[in-house]
């Protein structure tokens, strides 16, 4: 059993949100709110996880939560 921490970005065109997994580049995933995201990311990192297998790809470990940090800059 592995544990993955998921992002998810508020689709401004689509009330929804997009989902992505740092520890899995390219592992990506959508949802209408946050319950459908969660859902849908376990459905994309088991599916990216098998991939990585058939591909004989080494399967990466989280090795630490991402850090999600505000900055505000003069634009």
């Amino acid at each position: 059993m592995r544990t993955y921490s998921i992002v998810l970005d508020p689709d401004p065109e689509d009330s929804g949100y997009n989902v992505t997994v740092p520890a899995l580049p390219g592992c990506i995933a959508e949802g209408d709110s946050i319950e459908d995201c969660i859902v849908n990311a376990r459905e994309a990192i088991e599916y990216h996880i098998e991939e990585l297998v058939a591909e004989g790809r080494e399967i990466p470990d989280e090795v630490a939560a991402p850090m999600v940090l505000q900055v505000t800059v003069d634009a």
